[in-house]
């Protein structure tokens, strides 16, 4: 009776550990696929960014990884959504490099270099 509670103990951790996280990285990854839109800035699992300019029917999009260069690539290969980058943020580092001068005036040379 014991090695039976020992056997059902490790199938419930193998579960726990193994199976459930890999079940839920699928949901997101459905998720992802199913998310995305013509305009969206993609990654693909190759490493390259694109921008979604078709969403066919079939499982495939259409994508500009250059302009005027259009790829036909399958859903399933989007690793990521890129958000769009925020505009506040230069203008955050645009004062702080403000800030530095003002405080040291020999700043901006050792942020040129």
């Amino acid at each position: 009776m014991g090695q039976l509670i020992i056997i059902v103990a490790m199938f419930a951790l193998l579960w726990l550990l193994l199976i459930r996280p890999q079940r839920q990285r699928l949901q997101e990854q459905r998720r992802l696929h199913a998310e995305v839109e013509v305009g969206d800035e993609i990654l693909t699992a190759g490493g390259l960014y694109g921008v979604v300019r078709e969403v066919g029917e079939d499982d495939d999009l259409v994508i500009e990884i250059a302009p005027g260069t259009d790829v036909r690539m399958a859903r399933r290969a989007v690793a990521a959504i890129v958000p769009p980058e925020d505009e506040y943020d230069e203008e955050i580092v645009e004062e702080e490099v403000e800030e530095l001068v003002e405080d040291e005036p020999g700043a901006i040379d050792e942020i040129r270099r």
